[in-house]
């Protein structure tokens, strides 16, 4: 549930998978389309950031149906990512997901880093 508790989000790969009044299309690469691995909602302003198999962490703003931005490019999979308790860092867990089978990849590593009030604020808000 978003901090509100009035929407919910969800993910899923398969299309038609019912009711829905909008869905983010987040995670793509050309005509590949990746997985989000993790969510994580801001502590304070109800935004929230997606981690993908495409080894990016993108911020949205679900009440305006808005990305924000793309706040870094791993290099492999995101498997987890939490805000920080006042949401002035975002931890990010890259490890590769095997989404292209078994092969050589990087190792897995966590990175931390600031959050910029550009990348998390809500659109229109002040």
């Amino acid at each position: 549930f978003m901090p509100s508790s009035k929407t919910f989000t969800t993910k899923t790969n398969r299309k038609n998978s019912g009711k829905k009044k909008y869905a983010f299309k987040c995670h793509r690469v050309n005509d590949t389309i990746y997985p989000v691995n993790s969510i994580s909602f801001h502590p304070i302003l109800g935004t929230f950031a997606t981690g993908g198999a495409d080894g990016t962490v993108v911020t949205w703003d679900g009440a305006n149906k808005k990305k924000l931005s793309t706040i870094a490019k791993l290099p492999t999979s995101i498997a987890c990512l939490a805000f920080n308790d006042d949401g002035s860092q975002i931890a990010m867990a890259s490890s590769y997901t095997f989404e292209e089978g078994e092969r050589d990849h990087p190792r897995d590593e966590i990175y931390i880093r600031d959050v910029l009030e550009s990348e998390i604020r809500p659109k229109g808000a002040k």
